[in-house]
């Protein structure tokens, strides 16, 4: 079981003690471990560390991308506009922490966007600048515009996105009309460094821009995304699809043409197929074709990729490919996957993509159930031929064995847990996720705020990176969070459907439409 860290917290847990662990392994149940905490008690200690973080980031690391929490020194691995800031705001609006908002409110409108000392990921800068700021246009334009005391700074939201998608749209001119992903931005000129694009920074990029087109009335950038995106809808050369729907993962911008076979749910193709759903809930109308899309990834999904470890074989893991070979390993970034199935099921009334869906977060949830810090690691596998020596037991004991033993705050098993319980409404989903912040907690806080760890499998983390990602503001602390709350049109699964989409960020925009 995994404890508690106090470190200058503040008020965090200090009513929740009832409800942390007391009780050994042998005598642990579901009354002793959660006592008499309830899901809003959970809820405002997500938020009071929102509040350290936010704190620790805003005094020693603000203007800059990221805090160092060990050191109080920052970082700007997203080119030094404010990442954590931006991808902070939607988080902020949502927990309603009033003051925060308005801090960065006040910031964004400060960002220049045309001039960066370090390369650019027009995939990063989509999912969490512009993401960010539309998301909290929309927010503060709708339901939570009383946080908002001046009308300029949620206006400079949207001006803001104007500007940063004007000054990265010359990605898109290429002769395939697939965007370059790694660019310059200099005072000198816009440039590239020629590398091919992938499969999710390619396909990433749709439900930004074209929300960006809507809101603005420019219908350029839903045009730029949308001819790219055809040619991952219609892939070519014809082996990069190896399985209906499954595609290769690297593409030549000069051509458009597919450049390997390998692939699957993980980092580099994730969100790719998370979109294709999304952009149908966005706008069932115009984007009907990426649903079906979707629909035969996820039924080749199913049929070729769902691998079942041969010393747990009740455990469901989705495999990778390599041409029609399949790769027994995954990692966490790719255990969004069950949230998106469940995400799928709810929206077209499809049973089956739920019961897989809640499969795959059963999976995941044993990748934390397995460790000494309750955390699941980067990348692990089951493939039974290469089990290293020092984990034959492990993988005996728990289906899996760890090939990256790093944690790096990452959101994805919470955010299906998420998922999960907006489908079923099965508190034990809340329970999971509830174990899953007491556990990063106690292995990741640190001096200033949170930072990465090296082992999840040695207590303590194994060291820390000094690194607060700016995704803890915008996906784990928010998944955390409103896994645990109810009510908020926001939320997926509403009465009468989805009026809210959330990006790959975890950035809630509304649907076309909405209102």
């Amino acid at each position: 079981m995994v404890w508690i860290k106090f470190l200058a917290l503040g008020s965090l847990f200090t009513s929740l003690t009832s409800g942390l662990p007391t009780t050994s392994p042998e005598t642990d149940n579901a009354e002793t471990r959660y006592g008499s905490s309830t899901a809003a008690d959970r809820a405002q200690a997500v938020v009071d560390a929102f509040r350290v973080s936010w704190e620790g980031y805003y005094t020693h690391a603000f203007p800059n991308d990221e805090l160092k929490p060990v050191t109080n020194g920052s970082s700007n691995s997203r080119n030094g506009w404010g990442a954590s800031a931006v991808d902070a705001l939607s988080t902020a609006i949502l927990m309603q922490e009033e003051e925060t908002v308005h801090q960065i409110l006040a910031h964004i409108p400060t960002i220049d966007w045309t001039t960066t000392p370090t390369l650019v990921s027009l995939f990063e800068t989509t999912i969490r600048y512009l993401g960010g700021m539309l998301s909290g246009f929309d927010l503060l334009s709708g339901p939570f515009a009383h946080l908002a005391d001046n009308k300029e700074h949620v206006d400079a939201l949207l001006s803001q996105s104007i500007k940063l998608a004007d000054t990265l749209s010359f990605a898109f001119n290429t002769p395939s009309g697939v965007p370059w992903n790694t660019l310059t931005l200099s005072a000198n000129g816009s440039g590239n460094d020629g590398s091919p694009n992938g499969l999710a920074t390619t396909g990433t990029l749709i439900l930004e821009w074209v929300r960006l087109a809507d809101l603005s009335g420019n219908s350029t950038y839903a045009s730029l995304v949308e001819a790219a995106e055809q040619h991952l809808l219609h892939p070519e050369p014809a082996w990069a699809e190896p399985f209906p729907g499954l595609l290769g993962g690297t593409i030549d911008p000069l051509t458009g043409m597919f450049l390997d076979s390998r692939g699957g749910w993980g980092g580099g193709d994730d969100s790719f197929y998370e979109y294709l759903l999304k952009m149908w809930i966005y706008d069932p109308t115009r984007y009907a074709e990426l649903k079906d899309r979707w629909v035969t990834a996820a039924d080749s999904t199913m049929a070729h990729l769902a691998s079942h470890p041969e010393t747990k074989p009740e455990l469901t893991f989705v495999a990778g490919f390599n041409g029609t070979t399949l790769l027994l390993e995954s990692e966490h970034l790719a255990c969004f996957h069950g949230g998106n199935f469940i995400l799928a099921g709810r929206a077209l009334k499809e049973d089956k993509y739920i019961a897989f869906g809640l499969e795959l977060v059963d999976a995941c949830h044993a990748t934390y159930a397995a460790t000494a810090t309750q955390i699941g690691p980067e990348v692990f596998s089951w493939d039974p031929h290469t089990v290293p020596a020092d984990q034959t037991a492990f993988f005996a004991q728990n289906g899996f064995y760890i090939t990256n033993p790093a944690y790096n705050l990452r959101p994805e098993v919470i955010e299906s847990y998420y998922y999960a319980y907006r489908a079923t409404h099965d508190t034990k989903y809340q329970d999971w996720a509830w174990d899953a912040f007491v556990a990063i907690n106690a292995t990741t806080r640190v001096g200033s705020g949170f930072s990465s760890v090296n082992d999840v499998d040695v207590r303590g983390g194994g060291g820390y990176m000094d690194f607060q990602e700016s995704y803890w503001f915008a996906e784990t602390l928010k998944y955390a969070w409103a896994v645990q709350v109810e009510g908020g049109e926001w939320h997926v699964g509403g009465e009468g459907g989805d009026k809210w989409v959330f990006n790959t960020e975890a950035h809630p925009v509304r649907v076309f439409g909405g209102k």
